[in-house]
């Protein structure tokens, strides 16, 4: 297996972890960093590309998985300081498994890149600290969600956070959710409510299934479909590093897009809409005062646009434009219900269910995952037209 796809398993070990990863810092940022370290390095030797940030001029005859291996130790080190000792251990073992020849110029190369990468990204914004939030109390305004009440929502800061490819965070930005007193949003609400509630009689068992299935991280269970992939198409080394850098690097600025818009629209999830339904103005909308999702609590951030459906739409963008097809049969076991797995024959059915799956865990609106798709779309193409480019492109 590649070095790439190995340090990106062993990161998601680390991010799954708990009280691992900070609850201010968002763990696509660690991804990103690792992904782009290794990229460049890798690409450094292999030569096709344009480089992400650094420019290093390296011998063709270094190792190229040296150089991964290098990189993603020293990123990982110096973000998961206390997994240093499982760190080193792996790196040890991965070199150990490799021929001599170019062995010392890949480590010094991926160190390199590494060290350059992080400098890089070390003022980002991500260690500043969350913006106070106020809830609103009007129709429409992100108010705190039942049955936990989370005091503070979380992320308030992240848009400021500079973004890894986009030129800010509000480039693609889309327009704001629809007006409480209009059908687009009444359709919406009555679907969620009568779908996403918990033990809902008119989901199918399947649909329910789902709504619980893709309730975990979404960034992660795309990165496992990317690995699934790179498995059975058999990349090389420098195709790895490049299919997981673009995919890392548009999770992370998706991630900084979504924040953007979500802080700026402030807008109701599903459990406040629907319990507090008489106030909203709409007379084709009903409350009901002791609606509850499907998933228990609703993740504590405004509902538009929808992150699910942001993620799966870049992650789907990307692997359709790397590989140059839509279909892969493949499985992806879900990161909440331990060995519960689903199968697709293509990376747009995944990403349709993992965003419509939100609907049936009751805390978004169809809107919000339209939305949401577009921007994710958006993002992907973006980063795919203008970074890691091949040089033959401008021939």
């Amino acid at each position: 297996m590649s070095q790439v796809v190995q340090w990106n398993q062993t990161l998601l070990v680390i991010v799954r972890t708990p009280g691992t990863q900070p609850a201010t810092i968002h763990p696509t940022r660690s991804f990103a960093i690792m992904h782009a370290a290794i990229y460049d390095a890798v690409n450094a030797i292999d030569g096709t590309h344009k480089p992400y940030l650094v420019r290093l001029g390296a011998s063709h005859f270094a190792s190229q998985e040296a150089a991964a291996a290098a990189a993603a130790h020293e990123v990982l080190v110096k973000l998961y300081p206390s997994f240093q000792a499982t760190l080193d251990a792996q790196l040890q073992q991965a070199l150990a498994q490799l021929p001599s020849r170019g062995k010392a110029d890949g480590i010094s190369i991926g160190n390199t890149v590494a060290d350059r990468i992080l400098a890089l990204r070390s003022n980002d914004g991500s260690n500043t600290q969350p913006i106070p939030y106020v809830f609103g109390t009007a129709p429409g305004d992100y108010q705190s969600t039942p049955p936990n009440f989370p005091k503070q929502p979380q992320f308030t800061h992240w848009s400021r956070v500079t973004p890894f490819a986009l030129e800010s965070a509000s480039q693609f930005r889309p327009g704001g959710p629809p007006r409480l007193t209009g059908d687009r949003y009444s359709d919406a609400f009555d679907q969620v409510k009568l779908l996403g509630i918990a033990g809902s009689t008119f989901a199918t068992p399947d649909q329910a299934l789902t709504g619980r299935f893709w309730n975990g991280a979404i960034q992660n269970y795309w990165n496992e479909i990317a690995q699934t992939a790179s498995l059975a198409r058999g990349l090389t080394t420098a195709q790895n590093a490049r299919l997981f850098a673009l995919l890392n690097l548009s999770f992370a600025d998706a991630v900084i897009a979504f924040y953007d818009a979500k802080y700026t629209y402030n807008f109701w999830r599903p459990v406040t809409a629907i319990r507090a339904a008489a106030a909203d103005g709409n007379p084709d909308t009903e409350a009901d005062p002791n609606w509850l999702p499907e998933v228990g609590n609703t993740t504590p951030d405004p509902s538009y646009p929808g992150a699910h459906a942001v993620i799966s739409a870049a992650g789907a963008e990307v692997l359709i434009s790397f590989f140059h097809t839509d279909h892969l049969e493949f499985s992806v076991t879900s990161e909440v219900m331990p060995g519960v797995k689903r199968s697709f024959t293509s990376f747009p059915a995944a990403a349709e269910e993992a965003t419509l799956s939100r609907i049936f865990a009751g805390v978004h609106f169809l809107f919000d995952l339209t939305t949401g798709q577009r921007l994710g779309s958006d993002i992907a193409d973006f980063i795919v037209d203008n970074f890691l480019t091949s040089r033959d492109r401008d021939a």
